[in-house]
C-alpha cells in the first residue's frame, strides 16, 4: 500500500484548520489537527506525521517557542512549514533560525500552501545529486566529528550526540557529499532546497551560522566550513566512510 503523507494542522483558529485540513485531504494528503501546543504534544505523543504546519500567533506558547521544542526533542527531524500573520522578514529569518523548514504569511492561498508542503517534503527525502554513500548504516567521519546517517545526528569526539534539524542535516550532507569544494550559494539553495522554493538572500547564511554552531566552529576562524570570499562556503576537511561502532 502506497505511504500517504501525514499533515498535522497546528492552529487555534478553527475555521483556517478545518479549511486547510479540507483543502490537503482532497488533494491526496492525510490531516489531523491541533488548537495550541498541549493538543499537539498529546497527538504526538502517539502518532508519527510527515510534516508540521505550525502557526506562529497562538495564545499560551507561541509557534516559534513549539518550533524550538520540537527541534530539541524527538521530533527534531520532522519538517516544519510555520504561518504567521506578519509579513516582516525578520520574523522569518526567526523562524529559520529556530529550524523551521519554511515559512508562509498569511493570508495564503491555500494551493501555495499544499505546493510549499509538496516542495519541502520533497526536499526532506531528496539527497544531494551524485551522492555514492550508502545509507545502510552508515558514519561519515571529517574532523572529529562524525555524522550518523540513520539516525541523522553528530557525535563529538567524547561520543556526544548533537541534534540536528532537517535543513542543519541536508546542508551537511552537501558538503560531506561534496568535500574540499567552493560551493555558492545558489548551487547550496538548489541542493537543499530545490528549485520551486522561495529564496532570499540571508537563508543559506543563516544555516550555514546555525551549522557552524553545531560544530563548535568559530565564525571568524572556522575548521570546518570556511568562507571563500566572492565564492561561496567549503567544507575544508577531508571525509571518510566507517561502520558504527558496535
Amino acid at each position: 500500500m502506497d505511504h500517504v503523507d501525514h499533515i498535522l494542522i497546528v492552529d487555534d483558529d478553527r475555521e483556517i484548520r478545518d479549511l486547510v485540513s479540507s483543502y490537503l485531504t482532497k488533494n491526496g494528503l492525510r490531516t489531523s489537527t491541533a488548537a495550541d501546543g498541549r493538543q499537539m504534544r498529546s497527538f504526538l505523543d502517539a502518532n508519527s506525521v510527515d510534516l508540521i504546519v505550525l502557526d506562529v500567533m497562538m495564545p499560551g506558547q507561541d509557534g516559534l517557542a513549539l518550533c524550538r521544542e520540537l527541534r530539541a526533542g524527538k521530533h527534531k527531524a520532522t519538517p516544519i512549514l510555520m504561518l504567521t500573520a506578519r509579513s516582516d522578514e525578520m520574523d522569518r529569518v526567526i523562524g529559520l533560525e529556530m529550524g523551521a523548514d519554511d515559512y508562509l504569511s498569511k493570508p495564503f492561498a491555500a494551493r501555495e500552501l499544499l505546493a510549499r508542503i509538496n516542495a519541502v517534503l520533497r526536499r526532506t527525502r531528496m539527497l544531494p545529486p551524485n551522492l555514492q554513500i550508502s545509507e545502510a548504516g552508515q558514519i561519515l567521519t571529517f574532523g572529529t566529528w562524525r555524522l550518523d546517517t540513520v539516525r541523522r545526528h553528530l557525535i563529538d569526539a567524547q561520543g556526544t550526540e548533537v541534534a540536528l534539524s532537517g535543513a542543519e542535516y541536508r546542508l551537511l550532507r552537501v558538503f560531506i557529499d561534496h568535500p574540499q569544494r567552493v560551493l555558492n550559494r545558489d548551487q547550496l539553495l538548489n541542493l537543499t532546497q530545490g528549485r520551486d522554493a522561495e529564496l532570499f538572500d540571508r537563508s543559506i547564511d543563516l544555516l550555514v551560522s546555525r551549522l557552524r554552531q553545531r560544530l563548535g566552529d568559530d565564525a571568524r576562524e572556522p575548521t570546518y566550513i570556511k568562507t571563500v570570499r566572492s565564492e561561496g562556503y567549503v567544507l575544508s576537511v577531508p571525509v571518510e566512510i566507517t561502520e558504527p561502532r558496535s
